[in-house]
């Protein structure tokens, strides 16, 4: 899954463009009382998604993708990581996306993490076509739990650049899980709001409902994504934007 900064940028958000998807997903650089000064954490894992979401849009043509991901850790809080994905063969985009991410956790108040970062959305094969896709988006969230609910609220926002049409993005979301006692599940919500070069029309919200299923290393997760982008019917491209059933499989260590 993608990385807690990147829960906001993701879908689903496992992590979350992507990311998808900050955001998100990246995860809080917490680390075990234990751990001597200095110690290093290191975590990762390996994500299979029936269609890449980002923001609600597919970005893998509504076809299958693998996302591994690796994040490093220090018990100071700062971290480290990148993400992965194929995406379907555009020409804007390519065959395939990396983002490389880094920021700062810390917990604020007992049991409310806040998280600051930037993403670097790096796209290989993209520039073979109409220059540039590569671009920035610095994020922050503000996280916390309360029993078994957590509630996160988060914004991206990406300044002017060459590759997202020489404007910016604004990127608002929240995110709640509900923990069921006794069980490996957790319900989760998402919604978010979309402003800017990256928002189809200028302006858009897409939301998302599910739920995952906990096994020791492995995270099974289902969703419903939606955003209320309007279908024109004729453009063939339409059906990124449409309602999906999404599924994962992740293993993580």
């Amino acid at each position: 899954m993608h990385p807690a900064i990147a829960s906001l940028l993701r879908l689903p958000v496992l992590t979350l463009p992507a990311a998808a998807l900050l955001i998100a997903a990246v995860p809080a650089a917490a680390q075990d009382a234990a751990d001597p000064p200095g110690s290093l954490d290191i975590s990762g894992g390996v994500t299979a998604v029936t269609d890449y979401r980002f923001r609600g849009i597919s970005y893998s043509g509504e076809d299958a993708a693998i996302q591994p991901t690796i994040t490093v850790s220090l018990d100071n809080g700062l971290y480290v990581g990148a993400w992965a994905s194929n995406l379907a063969d555009t020409p804007v985009f390519g065959e395939a996306e990396l983002d490389i991410y880094a920021g700062y956790a810390a917990d604020v108040l007992p049991g409310t993490t806040l998280d600051v970062g930037l993403v670097y959305y790096i796209y290989p094969d993209g520039q073979n076509a109409f220059g540039n896709s590569d671009y920035f988006e610095p994020a922050a969230s503000l996280r916390t739990t309360i029993g078994p609910v957590t509630a996160k609220v988060g914004v991206a926002y990406a300044w002017s650049q060459s590759a997202i049409g020489n404007d910016d993005n604004l990127y608002l979301y929240t995110d709640l899980s509900l923990g069921v006692p006794t069980t490996p599940v957790t319900l989760v919500a998402h919604i978010g709001q979309s402003d800017g070069s990256l928002a189809p029309g200028g302006s858009y919200r897409d939301w998302a409902l599910g739920a995952d299923v906990s096994l020791a290393m492995v995270t099974l997760g289902v969703r419903y994504v939606d955003t209320d982008i309007a279908r024109t019917g004729v453009d063939a491209v339409d059906t990124q934007y449409d309602a999906t059933l999404l599924f994962t499989a992740g293993v993580s260590f």
